[in-house]
């Protein structure tokens, strides 16, 4: 098992460099964490790249695992749906620490 650590700032500035360390991770087998525990901001772009990492790992048999989510991440995860996707469980509505949830 390995662990993967995002970024605090995962703006759309930052989506490359977000690919980039994801990459090697791809077609890597058994579960995968990810800790979202410093992320502070994150664009819809970014979570884009996340949703299609995890969901080719899935298809490739591969679990990923998000671990201590923060909650601007799970609100944006949320708003734009994928809590589902990224393996996340609801939890009441608290969209406060979301820049531009529009």
């Amino acid at each position: 098992m390995s662990t993967v650590a995002l970024l605090q700032d995962l703006g759309i500035e930052t989506t490359s460099e977000l690919k980039q360390q994801l990459a090697p991770h791809l077609g890597q087998g058994g579960e995968l964490r990810v800790d979202a525990s410093e992320v502070s901001r994150i664009h819809t772009a970014a979570m884009q790249v996340l949703c299609a990492f995890v969901l080719a790992r899935q298809h490739a048999g591969h679990a990923t695992v998000f671990d201590n989510a923060t909650a601007t991440f799970h609100d944006a995860a949320r708003l734009l749906g994928v809590l589902q996707t990224l393996g996340l469980e609801a939890t009441p509505d608290t969209t406060k620490s979301v820049e531009n949830a529009a």
